[in-house]
């Protein structure tokens, strides 16, 4: 008798609980439809492109900054004005960034950089759009 009460509260509860989630769910949906009006659906939509080409636009600075600061390097390393720390450090020393060692290949001293090489990232020139006719 104890078994088939036990299964009845079970099922009861479950089936209560059933009750519950779907409710919430069906509310959830139909907040989502009531939502869908044609004027937020296209404001979402522009808020969407403008996130993603805001987002595109900064990896490509990004990129180009990258691009600008390996191109020094490359010019640094084929002047000659690039130093590899591998040569000026014995066998124990040790090279640290931020207090965490590092490989010392994977750092390189410049002597000199040509400060019209590379542009500062704020200067106007550098913002300026380029169309080509």
């Amino acid at each position: 008798m104890i078994k088939r009460f036990v299964w009845f509260v079970t099922g009861g509860l479950t089936g209560a609980l059933a009750v519950l989630f779907t409710r919430r769910r069906v509310k959830k949906q139909v907040a989502r439809v009531t939502d869908l009006t044609p004027i937020k659906v296209v404001k979402e939509a522009t808020d969407s492109v403008r996130r993603t080409v805001t987002d595109v636009g900064d990896a490509l600075r990004d990129g180009r900054d990258a691009m600008r600061h390996k191109e020094a390097e490359l010019r640094a390393r084929v002047e000659g004005r690039a130093e590899s720390l591998d040569d000026a450090l014995g066998h124990d020393d040790a090279v640290l960034v931020d207090g965490e060692p590092i490989e010392p290949g994977r750092v390189v001293v410049l002597r000199q950089i040509d400060p019209g090489f590379v542009e500062n990232p704020t200067s106007d020139s550098s913002r300026r759009r380029r169309t080509r006719r």
